[in-house]
């Protein structure tokens, strides 16, 4: 059984009585270790079928697995359990907070999961040394570059151990050198067994991912193993294999 299955999802609006699908009959599997791209331009329908796939929202048809659990129907207070255990999320601009110093941004997690002071620092720690950055622990955001800030950013989506991360825009905020360090580590972690999706609208990065899924009009309109088209042939990145 796949990781993620989503079987016939639609996310329907109503406005002014018009029916405006966002996503249209999306039938999808992520298999436990992937790394796949998700990729379409403004408006396409990637950033709903991230949320969805996030338990950030609900379809208003199909349903949706994730380790097992059905929860396309979950309540509120079920998603938000879901996306503290199961779910690591990395975005464009970082959101890490200035006041706290690196360390403590990692633990946030898990507070939320009632983990001891001692523990919480032991793992903060251990995620911090999976990016390289343990030695920056003390400092605050401000303090570090902006691959640095997406590293602890990193960092704190692995803390719980997720079962998947979603990567939204992840290189959107860095140089292209920056970008393609944080785009190898990404792919060092999936070779290490970790399940990861990013969400992007280029389709260079798109093209370092094992796989490349393209929405188009709330539709899955590609679905493309990179691997037998050559990773990253198409692309200025430079993965490490």
């Amino acid at each position: 059984m796949a990781l993620v299955e989503l079987r016939n999802v639609s996310k329907i609006y109503h406005l002014g009585g018009e029916e405006i699908r966002a996503l249209d009959d999306v039938t999808l599997d992520i298999d436990a270790g992937e790394f796949i791209s998700i990729i379409g331009p403004s408006g396409s329908g990637k950033s709903t079928l991230m949320h969805i796939l996030g338990c950030l929202d609900s379809p208003s048809k199909g349903t949706i697995t994730l380790d097992g659990t059905m929860i396309h129907n979950a309540s509120a207070r079920q998603l938000a359990s879901i996306r503290n255990q199961k779910i690591g999320f990395v975005f464009q601009f970082f959101n890490l907070l200035p006041k706290l110093n690196v360390l403590q941004n990692v633990e946030l997690p898990m507070i939320y999961s009632g983990i001891s002071g001692k523990e919480r620092k032991e793992r903060a720690m251990a995620a911090l040394k999976l990016v390289d950055l343990e030695n920056r622990s003390k400092h605050r955001p401000m303090q570090l570059s902006g691959g640095q800030q997406q590293r602890v950013a990193i960092a704190r989506a692995l803390v719980n151990s997720p079962k998947i991360v979603f990567a939204d825009e992840p290189t959107g905020n860095l140089d292209s050198h920056t970008g393609e360090a944080i785009l190898n580590l990404f792919y060092k972690l999936s070779k290490e067994g970790r399940t990861i999706a990013l969400v992007t609208h280029d389709p260079e990065i798109a093209a370092v991912t094992p796989r490349r899924i393209e929405i188009r009009d709330g539709k899955i309109a590609k679905n493309v193993d990179n691997k037998l088209a050559g990773l990253g042939g198409t692309s200025k990145f430079v993965i490490k294999e």
